[in-house]
């Protein structure tokens, strides 16, 4: 990729890509489907920005038995096109492993599969995306006063470079939450960090864990410690006496339905909130029914044995974590008694959850533009476009930290295909201008982007 050098007329992209997640793989694959289906002059062109080196989703938590907790139809596409080539039913054909399936009688596939779906997806459309290269900076192109274009500086290993965009599509994904005040080391693990980090454990003999936090990834990292390590105790720590199921009911799942979504958006505030209180069970600090069983049957057994590896420390906080060259201490404390626990640990593993990316991060002073809420939210439109003010004329379309606008959906897989969908209806309702040498540059695979 060339130096940027002020006066360098960038190519003009219909729409760029920052991230290539699973929502964004989502949105490379409808335009992708869009430009196979039109004429010439209808051609959106489009280019995506990964800073990784090649896909990954949430690598970290691929444990080797652990399940997604959405219907494999709930894929890039099908909600959007059932008869499109990139779903996880293609997916399984490829690889020979469909009637396989079908006989398995599941709708939920292994995570480690769905992650190589999503590969095998995102392959299949690699000349839209340039991996290895971030996205460092936006700025607004303004001619007597309105802003048609944004320059988008993007940072390789071969220098900067400066692309134009008539709209973004910002899929940059969530962030792992630690606590306040609370530093993640080589002791000190989020639970995004499990399997990178615990084969460096292998051959040291650790004799405990410490894991934080009731929700589906944390009652995953107990059992997966508890299973890799036998010869280990596994300390759950968390403020409710025991995990709470995920109500997965087919009534409470209409929460993710698409349609949804716009009665969500058209509801009162008052309303919104009281949506996001009945129905957090089906997806915040949550655990499946099964995994509940199963960990709660591992520890009477362990109890009638009398050998107990796993323990819950329930109704309880973490209140220190102190690192030494050897260990790391753990202060717990009752909710009930204020007694404190002190537990020496190889590892204390926080799953502690996510926040989302901060949409307006990487946009500079086009983020002046952005138009904000009563409570200082970011605005979005029913179309995942950002609010602006009217001399902003590029779309800026958000994939998650819509939950305040969208609801529960907001980074969730339930509802990508549909998601892109809009946000593809939406560029074209808005109107495109590529022109005949712009095309030609994306469809016969320059694009303006060293890849």
């Amino acid at each position: 990729m060339a130096q940027a050098r002020p006066g360098d007329t960038p190519l003009i992209h219909d729409l760029i890509g920052i991230g290539f997640g699973p929502s964004n793989v989502a949105m490379a694959i409808a335009v992708s489907e869009h430009n196979a289906r039109v004429g010439r002059q209808e051609v959106i062109t489009a280019h995506f920005f990964e800073q990784q080196a090649r896909f990954g989703w949430h690598r970290g938590m691929l444990i080797d038995d652990a399940t997604m907790q959405v219907s494999f139809l709930k894929d890039l596409v099908t909600l959007r096109n059932p008869a499109s080539e990139f779903s996880f039913l293609c997916y399984l054909k490829s690889k020979g492993r469909l009637i396989d399936f079908i006989n398995h009688k599941n709708f939920f596939p292994l995570r480690v599969e769905f992650h190589d779906y999503f590969e095998w997806a995102a392959d299949q459309v690699d000349d839209m995306v340039s991996y290895g290269h971030e996205v460092v900076g936006v700025a607004p192109v303004a001619r007597d006063g309105v802003v048609e274009y944004l320059d988008v500086t993007v940072r390789s290993g071969e220098g900067l470079a400066l692309h134009r965009a008539r709209n973004l599509v910002i899929g940059t994904g969530l962030r792992p939450l630690m606590p306040d005040g609370v530093e993640r080391t080589d002791r000190v693990w989020h639970n995004s960090d499990l399997l990178t980090k615990v084969d460096g454990l292998e051959g040291a003999a650790p004799s405990r864990f410490v894991v934080v936090g009731a929700g589906q990834s944390a009652a995953e990292n107990v059992a997966y410690l508890h299973r890799r390590f036998p010869q280990a105790e596994v300390c759950a720590v968390f403020s409710r006496y025991g995990y709470s199921p995920a109500d997965d009911s087919s009534f409470a799942n209409r929460i993710f339905d698409p349609e949804a979504v716009g009665e969500f958006f058209a509801a009162p505030e008052n309303v919104k909130r009281r949506l996001m209180d009945y129905h957090g069970n089906t997806n915040y600090s949550v655990v499946d029914v099964d995994l509940i069983d199963d960990l709660y049957r591992q520890m009477y057994q362990e109890k009638v044995l009398g050998h107990e590896r796993l323990r819950f420390l329930n109704v309880s906080r973490l209140t220190g974590v102190r690192q030494t060259p050897a260990k790391v201490r753990a202060t717990v404390q009752s909710l009930v008694t204020g007694e404190e626990t002190l537990l020496d640990a190889d590892v204390v593993v926080f799953a502690t959850g996510y926040r989302p990316a901060d949409p307006l991060g990487l946009l500079g002073e086009v983020a002046d533009r952005c138009l904000r809420d009563d409570e200082d939210r970011v605005r979005v439109e029913r179309d995942y476009r950002i609010a602006t003010e009217p001399e902003l004329r590029c779309g800026i379309y958000v994939q998650g930290g819509t939950e305040h606008t969208h609801g529960i959906t907001s980074s969730l897989l339930s509802n990508t295909a549909v998601r892109v969908g809009e946000i593809l209806d939406s560029l074209l309702d808005r109107g495109l201008k590529s022109g005949a040498d712009e095309v030609r540059t994306v469809a016969d695979g320059r694009g303006g982007a060293a890849r």
